[in-house]
C-alpha cells in the first residue's frame, strides 16, 4: 500500500468566533420566521374580513412563506454548491429584511401574501447556507454539537421574537413586521465575519475531509440506491413531524382565544415550545453519544405526541402551555438528528442540495399543516384535533419501537429452532 494512503487528511480550517456567531445569529431568523406574525392573525382576520376567503387566506400568511421556502430550497442548494455559501447567506438575509418589513406598508391581503412568499425564498436560502457551512466546518461529535447549537439558536429566535411579537401585536397588528429588520443587521455582521468559506473538493466520496477514524468492522457504505432511499425517508419524517408541530402557530391562537387569551399571552405560550425546543437541541449531542438515530427519532415523535395529547385534553391555558413545552422538546431532538443523518449520507460536493431537501420537507410540512388539519378541525373541533393528532404520533412512536423488537425476537426464535 502506498505511503500516501495512510497519511492523515488535512484538518479543516477552523471557523473564527465571529463567523460562528454570524451563522448562529442567522439561524435565529429561520424556523420561526413565518410565525412571527402569528399573534396578529386574529386581528388580521378582522381587518381583511371583506376579502373573500379571508379566514383561510389570513392563516396562509404564515404558510405561503413555508411553501415558498419548500419550492425555492432546491434552487438554494444548487446556488450553495455552485456559487458559494456566503453569497447565498448574505443575499438571503437582505431579502428577508426587505420582504419581511414590507408588511408594514401593504394594504391588500394578496399583496401581503406575495411579500410573504418572497420572505420564504429568503429564509430557504438562509437555512440552506447555514446548514451547509456547519457541515463543511465540522466533523463527528463537533458537527453534532454545533448542529444542536444551531437548532437551539433557531428555537431561541422563537423565544425572543414571539413574545415580542405578541406585545407589539397588542399595540398594532402591523407592528410585529418591524422584527424582520433584524435580518439587515445580521447581514451586515455576516459580511464582515464570513470573509472566506471552506473549499469543497469535487469528489465522489462522502466525508473526504474528515479526521481519520479508528479501524471499524462496520459493513461498507450502502449502494447509492439504498442511500437515496434513506435520504428520502429522512425527508418524509421531517415533513410529517413539522406538519404536526406547526399546528401550534396556525391553530393555537384560535384555541387560546376561546379561553379569552390575548395576543401577548398567546405569543408567550407559543414561544414556550421553542424554548424547550432549544433545551432539547442543546441536550442532543449528549443524547446522540448514547442512543442510535432511530431511538432518538422514536423518543422525539413520542414527546411530540404526548404534548399534543395534553394540549387537546386540557381545559385551561396552563395545561395547554405544558403540552407545548413537552412537544417542543421532541422537536428540539428531531431536527438536529435528521440534519446530522443527512450530512453523513451526503457527498461533500452535493451537501448543499441534500440539505436543501430537508429544508423543503420541513417547510412543505408547515405549508400543508393548516390544509391537512382543517378537515379534522371542522369534523372534531380544535381541541379534539390536537388529541387525535397526538394519539397518532404516540402510536407511530410505539410501532417504531415494537416493530424492530418483534422482528429481532422472531429471528432469534426461528434460529433457536
Amino acid at each position: 500500500m502506498p505511503l500516501a494512503s495512510t497519511r492523515p487528511a488535512r484538518p479543516r480550517q477552523e471557523p473564527s468566533r465571529p463567523a460562528r456567531a454570524a451563522v448562529l445569529a442567522a439561524a435565529m431568523m429561520t424556523i420561526m420566521a413565518a410565525a412571527i406574525i402569528s399573534p396578529s392573525l386574529p386581528a388580521m382576520r378582522e381587518v381583511f374580513a371583506d376579502t373573500p376567503g379571508a379566514d383561510l387566506l389570513v392563516r396562509s400568511a404564515l404558510t405561503v412563506t413555508s411553501l415558498a421556502i419548500a419550492v425555492s430550497a432546491p434552487l438554494s442548494g444548487l446556488v450553495a454548491d455552485r456559487v458559494g455559501r456566503r453569497p447565498l447567506l448574505v443575499s438571503g438575509l437582505v431579502l428577508a429584511a426587505v420582504s419581511g418589513t414590507a408588511g408594514l406598508l401593504v394594504t391588500d391581503l394578496y399583496v401581503l401574501l406575495a411579500t410573504r412568499a418572497l420572505l420564504g425564498v429568503a429564509v430557504g436560502g438562509i437555512m440552506t447556507a447555514v446548514g451547509a457551512l456547519i457541515t463543511d466546518w465540522f466533523d463527528g461529535p463537533r458537527r453534532a454539537s454545533f448542529l444542536g447549537l444551531q437548532q437551539a439558536f433557531a428555537s431561541l429566535g422563537g423565544v425572543v421574537f414571539l413574545p415580542l411579537a405578541g406585545t407589539l401585536a397588542a399595540v398594532d397588528w402591523r407592528a410585529p413586521f418591524w422584527i424582520y429588520a433584524v435580518s439587515a443587521g445580521v447581514a451586515a455582521f455576516a459580511i464582515g465575519a464570513l470573509r472566506t468559506e471552506p473549499r469543497i473538493r469535487r469528489t465522489g466520496h462522502a466525508e473526504h475531509a474528515a479526521a481519520p477514524r479508528r479501524p471499524s468492522r462496520r459493513p461498507p457504505r450502502p449502494p447509492v440506491r439504498t442511500t437515496t432511499s434513506r435520504i428520502l425517508g429522512v425527508y418524509v419524517l421531517a415533513l410529517v413531524a413539522t406538519l404536526v408541530f406547526y399546528m401550534a402557530p396556525t391553530q393555537l391562537p384560535f384555541l387560546l382565544s376561546g379561553h379569552g387569551t390575548g395576543p401577548a399571552l398567546t405569543g408567550a405560550v407559543i414561544a414556550g415550545s421553542t424554548l424547550t425546543g432549544a433545551v432539547g437541541a442543546l441536550a442532543f449531542p449528549a443524547l446522540r453519544r448514547r442512543l442510535t438515530p432511530s431511538a432518538i427519532t422514536a423518543i422525539s415523535v413520542a414527546l411530540l405526541g404526548a404534548g399534543w395529547l395534553l394540549v387537546g385534553t386540557a381545559g385551561t391555558v396552563g395545561p395547554i402551555a405544558a403540552g407545548l413545552l413537552v412537544g417542543g422538546v421532541g422537536v428540539g431532538f428531531i431536527v438536529p438528528n435528521l440534519n446530522l443523518r443527512l450530512s453523513e449520507l451526503a457527498r461533500p460536493d452535493r451537501r448543499g442540495r441534500v440539505l436543501s431537501g430537508l429544508v423543503t420537507a420541513i417547510f412543505l410540512g408547515q405549508f400543508l399543516s393548516p390544509l391537512a388539519v382543517h378537515p379534522l378541525v371542522h369534523a372534531t373541533g380544535l381541541a379534539a384535533a390536537f388529541t387525535w393528532t397526538g394519539g397518532a404520533m404516540a402510536a407511530v412512536a410505539a410501532l417504531a419501537v415494537i416493530g424492530p423488537w418483534a422482528a429481532r425476537t422472531g429471528r432469534d426464535h426461528g434460529a433457536s429452532h
